[in-house]
């Protein structure tokens, strides 16, 4: 959706999709518009893994379960369950779900299945993100006119421009862009703590071949799965870039990480918007 800075300013209805690496501060912006106003928010991560990954996740915590005998007698006859409590501000389950690649000593996934949960999240996110006009329905039949779409950092590996249309349709998408600083932040977080992430396939399979080559490796399952995060964060973030720049140039706006966090209420956050449509 392509408004005028008055446009935008004077519409009703302000309908968001947010995007951008997960730490630039989209929550933060959900956050600064909802205390002022009614907002429907809906979450990515959160709608992925409570719906389209709710059984795989379940289904792995269920083999890792049976490993232990008693426990698998327990499911077996149906005496205990287990469920989901995923929630928004809790998404432990989508990465455990997630893993990361590497020898499975450590914790990694053989690259088969890391692959294949890659694959599973991947269309997980596509049908999240073509669920939004859904929930836009529903927010109004609520009596909630404003939406903002939380989306994951992921959102520009989808390649898909169906995806990026339907968004752009029904929403403003506006991309926060990462300072130097926060890039910065962002690669310190990730050292100190390398979470399970989504990787497009053709970047993991290239990042892959130069890991093993620059450690002597000759087989992915030789790879410290924490150390790998670790590595490939940084490239992560200069790969992404440019994809999040091609979809806020076509389909949306750009703001700043560092000006939004100087937002301390929702006008100003509107100023910010405004000014990138100007």
């Amino acid at each position: 959706m392509r408004l005028s800075a008055d446009e935008f300013n004077h519409a009703k209805q302000k309908r968001l999709t947010l995007l951008g690496m997960s730490g630039v501060g989209k929550t933060h912006l959900a956050k600064l518009l909802s205390k002022e106003d009614r907002y429907f928010h809906y979450s990515g991560d959160y709608r992925i893994g409570e719906r389209y990954l709710n059984q795989a996740i379940l289904n792995n915590i269920k083999a890792h379960a049976r490993q232990d005998s008693w426990l698998k007698s327990l499911l077996d006859n149906q005496s205990i369950s287990i469920q989901n409590n995923i929630t928004f501000d809790n998404l432990s389950s989508v990465s455990a779900f997630l893993g990361k690649v590497g020898n499975p000593e450590l914790g990694g996934l053989p690259i088969d299945e890391f692959v294949r949960r890659q694959a599973l999240h991947r269309q997980a996110e596509v049908n999240t993100m073509l669920d939004v006009p859904k929930f836009i329905q529903k927010a109004q039949a609520q009596g909630v006119d404003n939406f903002i779409n939380d989306a994951g950092g992921s959102l520009c590996e989808l390649e898909d421009d169906k995806v990026y249309q339907l968004l752009s349709e029904h929403t403003i998408i506006i991309y926060i862009r990462a300072s130097k600083i926060n890039e910065e932040t962002l690669i310190q977080r990730a050292q100190a703590q390398p979470k399970p992430l989504y990787y497009q396939a053709t970047f993991l399979q290239q990042q892959l071949t130069h890991y093993l080559a620059e450690n002597n490796f000759t087989y992915v399952a030789q790879i410290d799965p924490e150390a790998f995060v670790r590595w490939i964060f940084p490239r992560l973030l200069a790969h992404r870039k440019p994809k999040y720049e091609a979809i806020a140039q076509q389909y949306g706006y750009t703001i700043d990480s560092e000006d939004l966090y100087q937002c301390t209420h929702a006008a100003e956050v509107f100023q910010l918007i405004e000014g990138a449509m100007r």
